[in-house]
């Protein structure tokens, strides 16, 4: 079988397989927000950066290549993943102690992952709305890191297409495909995939709140790393 070196360690992988799956297959953790088994790569949260070849790479869309040497777990490109989640911290709203995803969030279970003790640059502070109006869950635009799952899910899964992405730069931001802009106005349902594949607290199922107490939740008993490599393998 072909095979490449992961920070020296040989990873194997079949035709068609990126740096990423093969790595994640062999047992190596790679992060990613917005990578998702079931549709095609992203390449939009950069948190899955590695070098190969002396280029930075998304390891998520670069197809694995028999004998290259890839850097990941190193301090130089887990310096450049904490970069990464500091700004996402304060390119919105994100006030883990307040927040009912706490404990369940991956960009949370990230910087605890990689040690991000600061958010290092200014706060942005979007102001974004927030929609109650469906009777089943709610959507807090203010925590939206553009991953675009649940837009990618609900159009490629679901066939609604209920989310879409708008605006460029600082007014880039997510929306519901309704001429009222609710949730409410759609056919949008709680049992959707995209209902559940937000990594982060943007939508929230009503009527279950802190259910499930923190400290007690997904990555506050495990790690990230090793909650995705049990589940993957």
């Amino acid at each position: 079988m072909k095979q490449f070196l992961l920070d020296g360690q040989p990873v194997p992988f079949e035709d068609g397989q990126t740096i990423l799956e093969a790595a994640r297959a062999a047992g190596h953790y790679i992060p990613s927000l917005c990578w998702h088994k079931d549709f095609p790569p992203h390449g939009s949260c950069k948190l899955c950066v590695v070098k190969s070849a002396g280029r930075h790479v998304s390891a998520c869309a670069t197809p694995a290549k028999d004998g290259a040497e890839v850097e990941s777990n190193t301090p130089e490109m887990n310096g450049e993943r904490r970069g990464i989640l500091q700004m996402l911290f304060v390119e919105g709203n994100h006030f883990c102690p307040s927040c009912e995803k706490s404990g369940n969030c991956e960009l949370q279970a990230l910087g605890y992952e990689y040690e991000m003790l600061t958010p290092r640059f200014r706060h942005f502070f979007p102001d974004r709305p927030v929609d109650a109006s469906h009777p089943d869950v709610l959507l807090d635009f203010n925590r939206c890191i553009f991953c675009e799952l649940c837009v990618r899910a609900s159009r490629d899964i679901d066939g609604k297409s209920v989310f879409a992405l708008t605006g460029r730069g600082i007014d880039k931001h997510l929306v519901v495909n309704a001429e009222s802009g609710r949730l409410a106005d759609t056919d949008f349902s709680k049992d959707d995939r995209a209902a559940n594949i937000c990594p982060v607290g943007v939508i929230l199922p009503k009527g279950t709140g802190f259910a499930v107490p923190i400290g007690e939740r997904s990555f506050d008993t495990s790690t990230i790393s090793a909650r995705t490599l049990k589940e993957e393998s």
